[in-house]
């Protein structure tokens, strides 16, 4: 049975009409009472208070908000509910990675912390995908996440250390 919020986050009984949103978060699911015209990030954080996925821009420029739809990362802020209905979403709550984890700590890759919901779950999409990427893949991937602090380069050293412990 899936857990059922309305936009005030009161628990209530399931309904029919169009506003009914199903999601899968985090292998859980959830049916919210929303339009289905609302960005994910404001219903993770606002409706379900999955707040760990940040707020950056608001334009899908700066990768704070991302999430993975389907196994593919995209950005929470300019995903619809409607959009993600059916399909399987992950948030940074949900982020199972511990090797990718861990070598961000032994990198010291955090500084302010506020993009690295974002970056994680980017380098999580890429591993996935490629668990022993090359510098390109690294840098490809990771290029749509801003670090206003300039980690760039620890991100990359972690990411490096992440393939060659795959090796």
């Amino acid at each position: 049975m899936a857990e059922v919020l309305s936009t005030k986050a009161v628990v209530k009984e399931a309904n029919t009409d169009a506003s009914t949103q199903t999601l899968f978060i985090n292998g859980k699911s959830f049916t919210l009472d929303a339009d289905p015209k609302m960005p994910i990030l404001w219903a993770l954080r606002d409706i379900l208070g999955l707040t760990d996925t940040k707020y950056g821009c608001g334009a899908g420029l700066c990768g704070a908000c991302t999430v993975h739809l389907d196994g593919q990362p995209v950005r929470a802020c300019l995903t619809s509910l409607g959009q993600a209905q059916g399909k399987r979403l992950a948030t940074i709550e949900g982020l199972d990675n511990q090797k990718l984890k861990n070598a961000w700590a032994e990198h010291n890759v955090p500084q302010c912390g506020y993009c690295q919901a974002g970056q994680l779950m980017s380098a999580a999409a890429l591993v996935a995908q490629h668990p022993k990427p090359s510098e390109a893949q690294i840098n490809s991937a990771m290029s749509g996440n801003i670090c206003r602090c300039g980690t760039y380069p620890r991100i990359k050293a972690a990411l490096q250390h992440y393939a060659k412990q795959e090796g």
